[in-house]
């Protein structure tokens, strides 16, 4: 096994799923009692961001991830996986409501109108509790396409209700939290927007790949945290979507 990792990564690694893959069949070829290798690979990415206010440049890492299941024989096959996971942040609907119709009731109290009320409500974000959320992706790829990393990384932190960055000045910080307060999210509809992105950017996968997705919220006022999690070809996908544009 030591050989055949040794012999793969003596080489420049540009698709992680394509090495897992090569690591795979050669372990198979090696073990003629074998008939089937399974290999995962795990690996930290750095992004370069720029924060959203001061264009500070910092760099992220995010954990990426890939896996390989080989088997040998007539039926033989190579399946290959690719993902990643990324962190961000989610701001509560529920209580956003809930605080938005007491402040509603204060700002009548002390005399607005009812529109002048409202007007005001939908201008300010509106106080709720957060989550930091660890959004994930995994997409089965076969042949020779490649899927890309980045993309998948970009969907995950488009899914949530704002990015998180690891350097902020305090205006990076206002408008980081005014944007997540403005796009309160629950755990599954994180879940339910990566859906519709992965099918809009990964349009050219055959109706039979696998794809998983995952949504884990470390809720900041409860004892629990909040998983979703969606299973399912990118066909079944696509048609879920496809029906409810109808």
């Amino acid at each position: 096994i030591d050989e055949v990792l040794e012999d793969a990564i003596n080489r420049p690694v540009y698709v992680i799923e394509e090495l897992c893959g090569e690591i795979a069949k050669r372990l198979l070829a090696r073990h003629e009692y074998a008939t089937r290798a399974e290999v995962k690979m795990k690996s930290e990415y750095i992004v370069r961001r720029q924060t959203p206010f001061t264009r500070a440049t910092c760099q992220e890492v995010v954990d990426i991830f890939a896996e390989a299941v080989a088997r040998a024989g007539p039926a033989g096959y190579l399946r290959k996986t690719v993902g990643a996971e990324v962190m961000g942040m989610t701001a509560c609907p529920c209580a956003q409501e809930i605080m938005k119709e007491q402040a509603k009731s204060e700002l009548l109290k002390a005399g607005l109108s009812e529109d002048a009320a409202l007007d005001l409500l939908t201008r300010l974000p509106m106080a709720t509790h957060n989550q930091r959320g660890r959004g994930s992706i995994s997409i089965e790829v076969r042949d020779r396409r490649c899927v890309s990393i980045d993309r998948i990384i970009n969907i995950i932190e488009e899914s949530m209700s704002s990015k998180v960055y690891g350097l902020l000045k305090r205006p990076d910080e206002a408008l980081v939290v005014s944007r997540a307060h403005s796009n309160p999210r629950f755990v599954e509809d994180c879940v339910r927007t990566m859906a519709q992105k992965t099918v809009e950017a990964f349009c050219d996968l055959p109706d039979d790949a696998a794809v998983t997705l995952k949504q884990i919220n470390e809720e900041s006022i409860h004892q629990h945290n909040a998983f979703a999690e969606r299973t399912a070809t990118m066909g079944e996908l696509r048609a879920e979507l496809a029906s409810l544009k109808v």
